[in-house]
């Protein structure tokens, strides 16, 4: 079997690098390589930001209606593609297919925001505003943008940030993760083939001196950033230094609060599913539970329902979780489980053996549960970032709401309740940035913003909504009069128009 070499994009064409560092891209249920990724050199990533640089001259000034055409045409054909491209999630991810499949379902979401962009950025006015005097705003686009994404979400991060970015009138330099980019790169051919004109949209591999390299750029003006807490931190302080714009969505520690009054069978459900779905690997999974009152006897059925989840490689349509991504992120996760039962939690179901048939060499780790958890263990204060569930139990809703509100990260939080006024309570009091009410996983459709919060976000706006709009332009404040000309030789004033 060949292997894959992974190319660059830049000024419209796959560009096959000369970088001498390749990395592996690894099938994560096998360890078998599918693809090699180039760490790019200083002269490719030079090279895609010029090519950037220069689009933009041409690309800012093409009409709004049709840069939206062209996110018409690129939803279509991600729909068209969606098996295609969640088979290539799945290769490189490991994440189940119907998983990978909803993955594209909220890229192209993204992208019908972008759909939108006739709408979204229109400016403000008031006639006479003084006598004889007009205010107007404008909403112009910014320059070269630079889009970093993490390895969870290789399709639906990408759409959060160049379909927005380029509708605007931007232009774009996206760098994937190296873990899997072969999805990312077959989204970017689609964008070409639906017409994004060369240069607009540009793909650059690599690690941390590549991302430096975008930032301090004097070309690139804006930063998006997606991933973990660490990463992203020193990309938004690198950005302010150089006086670039940055947008940080980073780690986070989300809680899923359940009431007696809640309908059990189905918060059970959506419990297991947002805390071991994608095998834990997303920012918005439900990683801590909080049991309040007489839930606590649900623990039992919780446990067990856990044990018969199916752990398989993401090509079992009927597999409820997948490998994590690398030997490297299982290690990670089994050092982390091992450091609960040393800090004295009680481990009520163990995937730290897991086994999968014919798949020896696997990163498999099987849904994990902890009880007696402590808000200063290791499994409580870091990102697990893996399929593992930490249960907390207390007498009242307040109770739950100080431990949410005590916890630095905001990104989201659920609670599972029959009664409005409890959920409205809950709303009101919680101090995160997103709130899901008998919804586990409360990431909006994306027509509404994506507004993580507090240690989960660096940076007033975020992707999605509005605020997307809002992050990839400069708004330009016009305060216009104008005078009935001084025809001092007497002649008339002509003021009929040609429509011709």
């Amino acid at each position: 079997m060949s292997i894959r070499e992974i190319p660059l994009i830049i000024d419209g064409k796959k560009v096959q690098s000369k970088s001498e560092q390749w990395l592996d891209v690894l099938n994560p249920a096998t360890q078998e390589v599918v693809a090699r990724v180039p760490m790019a050199t200083k002269e490719e990533v030079a090279a895609a930001v010029a090519s950037a640089q220069k689009a933009f001259k041409t690309w800012s000034k093409v009409s709004i209606t049709n840069r939206m055409r062209i996110m018409f045409k690129l939803q279509q054909l991600i729909r068209e593609h969606t098996l295609e491209l969640a088979e290539l999630v799945t290769l490189e991810h490991g994440k189940t297919l119907p998983d990978a499949e909803g993955e594209v379902g909220r890229a192209l979401e993204a992208i019908e925001n972008a759909c939108s962009i006739t709408r979204l950025q229109m400016g403000e006015m008031s006639n006479n505003a003084a006598t004889g005097v007009d205010v107007y705003t404008l909403n112009k686009p910014l320059g070269v943008g630079v889009g970093i994404t993490a390895f969870n979400f290789p399709l639906m991060l990408a759409a959060f940030m160049f379909p927005p970015a380029i509708a605007c009138g931007n232009t774009f330099i996206l760098k994937p993760s190296e873990q899997d980019p072969s999805s990312t790169i077959r989204m970017v051919e689609l964008a070409l083939e639906a017409g994004v004109p060369a240069g607009v949209l540009n793909v650059v591999h690599g690690g941390p001196d590549v991302v430096n390299q975008l930032i301090e750029a004097n070309e690139v003006k804006a930063v998006s950033f997606i991933g973990s807490t660490p990463v992203g931190t020193h990309i938004y302080n690198h950005a302010a230094k150089h006086g670039k714009r940055a947008q940080c969505m980073m780690g986070a520690k989300n809680h899923m609060v359940i009431m007696p009054d809640a309908n059990k069978d189905r918060a059970i459900n959506d419990l297991l599913g947002s805390a071991f779905g994608a095998a834990g690997q997303r920012c918005m999974a439900n990683p801590v539970t909080i049991l309040v009152g007489e839930t606590r006897h649900w623990l039992p059925e919780i446990a067990e329902r856990a044990k018969q989840m199916k752990v398989g490689p993401g090509t079992q349509r009927d597999a409820d979780l997948g490998p994590v991504v690398s030997p490297q992120a299982k290690a990670r996760i089994i050092k982390l489980l091992d450091s609960g039962v040393e800090q004295g939690a009680t481990l009520l179901v163990d995937g730290r053996h897991c086994e999968v048939e014919g798949y020896p060499n696997g990163n498999f780790v099987g849904p994990t549960m902890f009880t007696n958890v402590k808000t200063d263990m290791d499994i409580y204060t870091q990102e697990i970032f893996g399929p593992a569930l930490c249960v907390l139990e207390v007498d009242t809703l307040d109770q739950a709401i100080e431990i949410i509100n005590a916890n630095d990260n905001g990104n989201g939080t659920s609670i599972f309740t029959s009664s409005g006024w409890v959920a409205r309570k809950f709303e009101n009091d919680i101090d995160v940035g997103q709130i899901g009410i008998n919804v586990p996983i409360p990431v909006p459709v994306a027509f509404f913003s994506f507004t993580g919060s507090r240690a989960s976000k660096l940076g007033d706006l975020g992707p999605n909504g509005s605020q997307v709009v809002r992050f990839w332009t400069q708004t330009k404040s016009v305060t216009a009069r104008w005078f009935e000309p001084d025809h001092q030789d007497g002649s008339e004033v002509h003021t009929t128009i040609s429509l011709k």
